[in-house]
């Protein structure tokens, strides 16, 4: 059975291992040298109950990790946050992205963002699907903006906006 739960600095190693398979082998990030355990210390430092990450475990083994990071450091997008995930390639197709990506939006929400951006390199078309089904839409595309594995990449930009109750406010 898969749980997904709130990551601990226990998680850490799993989360670099799987994240570092990405960097190496897909366009799902387009960091391009693996990252350092220490490395990603300092980036779970910067997660709180607002921008949190979380785990998927299978038989207590992290198969998957979500997080959602500050959009900016400007104060007035405190209500943003932009979303990863990402699968053990061992585990994929399994769900476990569609668990993870639920499970983040809903905690996303009750942590009180307003909204999230989700930046999908071209070609991931399993990732733009799994987003629309959880309420995202497409706001952009940002042409040629990054280079991995020797070509030129567009990213497909997509949001999600939570409706708060003042958003109904004379019959909206």
């Amino acid at each position: 059975m898969i749980i997904v739960r709130k990551a601990t600095p226990d998680d850490l190693t799993a989360i670099t291992e799987i994240y570092n398979q990405a960097i190496l082998k897909t366009t799902a990030t387009f960091d391009t040298e693996p990252k350092s355990l220490e490395e990603q210390k300092v980036w779970f430092s910067s997660h709180d109950h607002k921008y949190l990450v979380l785990v998927a475990e299978e038989d207590g083994k992290v198969i998957g990790w979500a997080s959602l990071s500050k959009w900016s450091d400007r104060c007035a997008y405190s209500d943003t946050a932009e979303i990863s995930f990402y699968v053990d390639e061992k585990d994929r197709g399994k769900g476990i992205g569609r668990k993870l990506l639920e499970t983040i939006v809903l905690e996303g929400e009750k942590a009180g963002l307003h909204s999230i951006i989700a930046r999908i390199a071209e070609g991931n078309e399993m990732s733009i699907h799994l987003h629309k089904s959880v309420g995202f839409e497409h706001i952009g595309i940002m042409k040629e903006v990054g280079r991995k594995f020797g070509r030129l990449l567009d990213i497909y930009l997509m949001q999600k906006i939570y409706k708060s109750p003042h958003d109904f406010v004379g019959g909206k």
